[in-house]
C-alpha cells in the first residue's frame, strides 16, 4: 500500500515542500529511504522503527521503501522523522491515509516516540500556508512559534501517538500557554548618557533614519563603542512582516523558539570570526552574523583587527542586501539587510594624530590601512571621527535622549515609506541608482556643491549616490521636501573622517 505525507525542508532560510512517499510490499523485511538525504535522514530508519514500536504500534515486517520527493533537492536534518513515521502508519493501515492529505507534518522523533524540538517551525508554517494545507503538526515546543503565521491551524503535539490520534479525528490539543518571562530586563543603553560628541550623535540619527552604514574612527576610550551600542535604542519598531522574517531566520538558526521577536537584532561578533561565520557558509550552509543581523545592526568593533578576507566578504552583502552561498552545485540565498556600524582606531596603538604618544612607524601605519580596503570604505555612507570630549562638554547636560531621537527617526522613516511605496526599498539607504535619480531632488545650489565635490575627485560614482542618499535622509530629518545645499555639505562632511566640525557648521 502507498501513502503520502507532506513535509518541508529548510533551504537556506526558506521552506521547500517535500513529499514523504511510503510504499509497503511483500518481501524480505527492510526499510530503505531514498531521495538525496544526508546522514541524519538515513539514520531516520532506526528512529522511526523504535518510535513506532515504543508508541504501541506495529512496525510492518515487510519491504518498506520511503521516497523524499523531489529527489534532486538535498534533504538535510531530522525534521522528516514524524512525516515518515505517519507515512508508515498510513501505508500499513494503522492511520487513515485520506485524512493525512489535510496535514503537513514536521518534527524529529526520539526513540521513545516523543516529538523533539525542531528548529525552523515558523518557516515550515509559512510553507504550509503557501502550499494550501489547513493544518500543520509540529512539536509542542514549537507550536506558539509556528502559530505566528496566519491562515494555517497549528497542532502542537508531544508524541507520535498524539499525532496519530489527531489524524484519526481526536480533539486538537490547545496551544501551550506562553512561558512566563522570569528574566530581569537590563536597562537599555540610552543617548542620554552621552556627553559631547555632537557630530557622532548626528551621524547616529542619520544612520538610523535612513539605514546608512557608519564608521566611527578615533583614539581608544573616546566613546566609539558606547555610541555604537546605543544605535538600537533609536531605531523605529519593526513592522510585522520584518518581525516575522527576523523570527524565521533566528528559528532556522536554532537560537529562538517561542513567540515573535519584537526587538531589532544587534549582533557584535568577535574580530576572530571567519568569513563563513560572518556572511554564512559551512556544510550544510548556515546563516552567518550578517543574516542574523537582518533588519537590525551588525556592529564590528576593532574593525582593523578583523581578517581581511572576512571584511572583503562583506562587500557584496552590503551592496546587494543578500549573499548567495554555493556548495556542491547548490546555491542558497541568505538575506543581509542590516545597518553596518564599525569602530576602528587610526593606527595600531590608537593615538595617531592625537598626541605624541603614537610610536607607530610608517610600515605599521601602511599595514594598518591595508586592513581596511578601499572598496569596503567606499560602501560606508558615514565616516566620522570621534574626538575626546573637553572638560566643559563632560559637565554639560545631554544633547538628546534616545526617546526624542527615536521620534525624529520614526517620523523620517515614515516620510521615506510614503515616498518609496511601490518600490523594493523601504528606506533611503536601500535605494538603487535609478531610485536615487527619481526620488532625490536637489535644488540648484545643492547640485552645484555635489558636482564640485565629484569634479574634485573626492567621490566615486558609488560615493556620489551614497552622498545623495544621505543628504535625502538629512532633509527628511529636517522635514524638507527638497535637498538643499546645506544637506549636501553635511553629507559630504560626514563622509570624511576629519570632517566633523564641518558637518556641524553646515
Amino acid at each position: 500500500m502507498l501513502a503520502r505525507v507532506c513535509t518541508f525542508t529548510i533551504d537556506g532560510v526558506d521552506p521547500r515542500q517535500v513529499w514523504a512517499e511510503v510504499d509497503i510490499r511483500s518481501g524480505l523485511p527492510s526499510f530503505t529511504i531514498v531521495g538525496l538525504g544526508d546522514a541524519a535522514v538515513r539514520e531516520s530508519r532506526d528512529r522511526v522503527r523504535a518510535a513506532i514500536q515504543n508508541s504501541h504500534f506495529e512496525f510492518p515486517q515487510m519491504r518498506i521503501t520511503a521516497n523524499l520527493a523531489p529527489a534532486f533537492l538535498k534533504k538535510v536534518g531530522p525534521g522528516f522523522d514524524a512525516a515518515l513515521a505517519l507515512g508508515v502508519l498510513a501505508a500499513s493501515g494503522q492511520a487513515p491515509a485520506d485524512a493525512l492529505n489535510r496535514y503537513a507534518v514536521f518534527g524529529e522523533l526520539s526513540l521513545s516516540g516523543a516529538l523533539r524540538d525542531s528548529p525552523g517551525a515558523l518557516a515550515v508554517a509559512e510553507g504550509a500556508r503557501q502550499a494550501g494545507f489547513p493544518r500543520l503538526i509540529v512539536p509542542r515546543e514549537r507550536a506558539r512559534e509556528a502559530a505566528i503565521v496566519e491562515g494555517v491551524e497549528v497542532v502542537g503535539v508531544s508524541s507520535l501517538q498524539a499525532a496519530a490520534d489527531v489524524v484519526k479525528g481526536s480533539e486538537v490539543p490547545p496551544l501551550p500557554a506562553p512561558e512566563p518571562d522570569t528574566s530581569v530586563p537590563l536597562p537599555e543603553p540610552d543617548l542620554i548618557d552621552v556627553r559631547g560628541h555632537a557630530a557622532p550623535l548626528l551621524a547616529l540619527q542619520i544612520a538610523a533614519a535612513g539605514g546608512h552604514n557608519l564608521l566611527l574612527d578615533g583614539a581608544p576610550g573616546t566613546g566609539k563603542t558606547m555610541l555604537a551600542r546605543r544605535l538600537p535604542s533609536i531605531l523605529p519598531a519593526m513592522s510585522r512582516s520584518e518581525a516575522i522574517e527576523v523570527t524565521r531566520i533566528h528559528s532556522v538558526a536554532g537560537i529562538h523558539a517561542n513567540g515573535l521577536i519584537r526587538a531589532r537584532p544587534f549582533r557584535a561578533p568577535h574580530h576572530t570570526i571567519s568569513p563563513s561565520g560572518l556572511v554564512g557558509g559551512g556544510s550544510p550552509p548556515r546563516p552567518g552574523e550578517a543574516t542574523l543581523a537582518s533588519h537590525g545592526v551588525l556592529f564590528l568593533d576593532e574593525l582593523s583587527e578583523f581578517q581581511r578576507s572576512s571584511l572583503d566578504a562583506l562587500r557584496q552583502p552590503l551592496e546587494d542586501g543578500a549573499v548567495t552561498i554555493v556548495r556542491a552545485q547548490r546555491a542558497l540565498r541568505f538575506p543581509t539587510s542590516f545597518i553596518l556600524i564599525a569602530a576602528t582606531n587610526p593606527c595600531p596603538c590608537g593615538f595617531a594624530g592625537v598626541d605624541d604618544r603614537c610610536g607607530c612607524g610608517e610600515a605599521e601605519l601602511r599595514r594598518h590601512r591595508r586592513k581596511l580596503s578601499g572598496p569596503l570604505l567606499d560602501r560606508m555612507d558615514l565616516l566620522v571621527s570621534v574626538q575626546r570630549p573637553t572638560e566643559d562638554e563632560l559637565r554639560e547636560p545631554p544633547a538628546i535622549g534616545s526617546a526624542q531621537a527615536r521620534d525624529r527617526v520614526a517620523e523620517a522613516r515614515e516620510r521615506q515609506r510614503e515616498r518609496l511605496a511601490g518600490t523594493a526599498a523601504s528606506c533611503n539607504g536601500e535605494m538603487d541608482a535609478r531610485e536615487v535619480r527619481r526620488h532625490v531632488r536637489l535644488d540648484p545650489a545643492a547640485e552645484q556643491a555635489l558636482g564640485d565635490a565629484y569634479m574634485a575627485g573626492v567621490l566615486s560614482v558609488r560615493g556620489r549616490h551614497r552622498v545623495m542618499r544621505v543628504a535625502r535622509t538629512i532633509a527628511d530629518l529636517e522635514r524638507c521636501d527638497r535637498v538643499a545645499r546645506g544637506h549636501v555639505l553635511t553629507a559630504l562632511a560626514l563622509r570624511q573622517r576629519t570632517g566633523s566640525e564641518t558637518a556641524l557648521a553646515a
